[in-house]
């Protein structure tokens, strides 16, 4: 299996493939409610920097499961990999990004057989850790550091796995660059409860997935 390092390097350089054809029944990770998966993903980023894992979990597991549309089974295990991923790179700076490589690997695999897309599930993996690097070197860097390489990186993994053009899941990509900038200020202001940077964060990516959606899903189903 290639090593995430090796696959790195090719990354850059590795086309994004053409747009899947369109399907004629939408595919769960097709056809998600924003607003649902918005509410998730917010609920799981406070507990990954709370580092309440359970918590986290737990969010990801309901995330998984509305996302994906998987059997209880299937989610479960989906979720023990985004889970035991997130642990292994959270640390810092003594991370591990290649036991993390190869836990997302497993889990765009997964995937990619579950719903027979054509992407490289190495790839993906390739490019979910590149995002993830970029958001860490901002976040130590200082929020001037982000010059849009971050949402550069998550339209590059969106369009890979999705099978459709940057410039279509761009705004997406965007927007969920802005939802960790809100996210990164909350951490620096101590992770409060209360704070309404948390409201931010979720605004940003309900607009984010709202757009992922619209850019992704077959034609005709938004009027269906």
């Amino acid at each position: 299996m290639t090593s995430y390092s090796e696959s790195a390097r090719l990354a850059a350089r590795t086309p994004v493939p053409a747009a899947a054809a369109s399907r004629s029944t939408a595919q769960p990770h097709r056809s998600f409610d924003p607003r649902v998966v918005a509410r998730l993903e917010c609920a799981a980023w406070v507990a990954y920097y709370r580092r309440n894992w359970p918590a986290f979990l737990r969010s990801a597991l309901i995330l998984s499961r509305r996302t994906f549309g998987l059997s209880w089974p299937a989610t479960l295990w989906c979720s023990w990999l985004v889970l035991q991923a997130n642990r292994v790179w959270a640390p810092f700076p003594d991370n591990d990004p290649q036991r993390a490589w190869r836990t997302m690997e497993r889990l765009y695999r997964f995937v990619q057989r579950r719903y027979a897309e054509p992407f490289d599930p190495e790839h993906a993996a390739t490019l979910e850790l590149e995002w993830w690097r970029v958001h860490r070197e901002i976040q130590h860097a200082g929020p001037a550091r982000d010059d849009g390489a971050l949402a550069d990186a998550l339209a590059r993994l969106y369009a890979h796995v999705y099978g459709v053009p940057e410039a279509a899941v761009r705004a997406a990509a965007a927007q969920r660059a802005l939802a960790m900038r809100h996210s990164d200020e909350w951490v620096r202001h101590g992770c409060q409860s209360d704070s309404v940077l948390i409201g931010l964060v979720h605004a940003a990516l309900l607009r984010s997935y709202t757009a992922l959606l619209a850019a992704v899903q077959p034609a005709g189903a938004a009027a269906a």
